[in-house]
């Protein structure tokens, strides 16, 4: 017995090697010929696949990574539960699959698998060599922010360019101030939220000057999935703030009782249009109505002008009126001027030959003044004459 038990297995084995389909299986080939694919965001992804007849019986699939991470995209016995879909439906050596709308996270290599059957369960017969899949994301559209508070003219700020969730990482960044090339700092670069993803942020520091109201900043950026750049502008308007100017009339001297006189605030040269001005009187706070609302300038600057009619009063004479400015909620800015009210009534004036000049101005006042001299020359013409005698 012990010979023929021994001679069964060797049998059984020339059997099996004769066996219809051994060689069949013997020369069986998978072809995965794509070594990298590229596919940009939303588009389809195609992955070849070709197998020849006759190999032995348990399914194809389709593997993202492998080992015990991977991922089942194509499953030939349940092909309805499956992420990709055959290209070429109910065919035994096509299995090249499609992916639509393909997203950032689809990036990784994909792997087309043989699978042959067994007693347990399934084992791999053929592996094809991997293609690895990168995916193009497009950048997001760049948003540009500036500095919290506003920066006044001299001082620099800066200012800061993002955009993310795009794929490959090499993108590129240029800013102008109008239509002037300027320098930022080097570029941030690092993980997006999302994987396969990248995050931008570029800033750039600017020194802030007066006519900067209508200038503004642009950030551009370029990437490979672009046809043309992104590009997003700041006005500086935005952050700038320009103090203003604040100068005070008062009359040139003291003015007559009961005269009214006026006092004049000027706010010059301000951005923004936002300004409060307070009149006082002694710091006592007076209630002048309305005031009035700024103008803009050519140059895009605000102006205004406030006035301020007081009546000159005996109780007024050296009272000290000031007008106070805020501008933006900053500190305010004051001018102050006095008004002198004359003791007479009258006006007073600085030259000491005023009076004199009415007084002149009188004709009678002349005919003495000649009478007078023609009695002074004779009065000496007869003094020589006596003198000569």
């Amino acid at each position: 017995m012990a010979p023929v038990t021994q001679a069964l297995p060797l049998a059984c084995l020339l059997l099996l090697g004769s066996a219809p389909g051994a060689d069949a299986q013997a020369g069986f080939q998978l072809q995965q010929p794509q070594k990298e694919v590229s596919v940009r965001v939303g588009e389809t992804l195609t992955l070849s696949c070709t197998v020849t007849e006759g190999g032995p019986i348990g399914p194809v699939k389709w593997l993202k990574g492998w080992g015990s991470d991977n991922k089942t995209i194509y499953d030939q016995k349940d092909p309805s539960s499956s992420w990709g879909t055959m290209a070429v439906n109910e065919s035994n050596t096509d299995f090249t699959i499609l992916i639509r709308d393909v997203r950032p996270e689809d990036a990784g290599t994909y792997y087309c698998v043989k699978f042959r059957k067994t007693v347990s369960g399934e084992e791999l017969y053929r592996r094809g060599e991997g293609t690895v899949v990168v995916v193009q994301a497009r950048p997001s559209n760049p948003t540009v922010s500036g500095p919290s508070d506003r920066v006044e003219p001299g001082n620099m700020a800066s200012f800061t360019c993002n955009s993310w969730g795009f794929f490959p990482s090499d993108i590129r960044v240029k800013w102008y101030k109008d239509r002037t090339l300027i320098q930022p700092q080097p570029n941030l670069i690092t993980p997006g939220p999302l994987n396969f993803t990248y995050r931008l942020s570029s800033t750039v520091t600017v020194t802030l000057q007066k006519d900067d109201i209508r200038s503004e900043l642009t950030c551009q950026v370029l990437h490979t999935t672009l046809t043309a750049p992104l590009t997003r502008s700041y006005h500086l308007s935005q952050v700038l703030r320009v103090p203003p100017k604040v100068v005070m009339a008062e009359p040139p001297g003291p003015v007559g009782l009961n005269e009214t006189v006026s006092f004049t605030c000027e706010v010059q040269g301000f951005y923004p249009g936002s300004v409060t001005i307070t009149w006082l009187e002694n710091g006592k706070e007076m209630n002048t109505g309305s005031t009035p609302q700024p103008t803009e300038t050519p140059e895009g600057l605000f102006e205004l002008r406030s006035t301020v009619a007081v009546q000159a009063m005996p109780e007024k004479n050296g009272s000290v009126f000031t007008c106070r400015v805020v501008h933006e909620g900053q500190d305010p800015l004051s001018r102050n001027a006095t008004l002198w009210v004359a003791a007479s009534g009258q006006k007073e004036s600085n030259s000491p030959y005023t009076n004199g000049f009415h007084l002149l101005s009188s004709p009678g006042l002349w005919l003495c003044m000649l009478l007078e001299k023609a009695t002074l020359g004779l009065v000496l013409f007869f003094l020589f004459k006596r003198w000569q005698a």
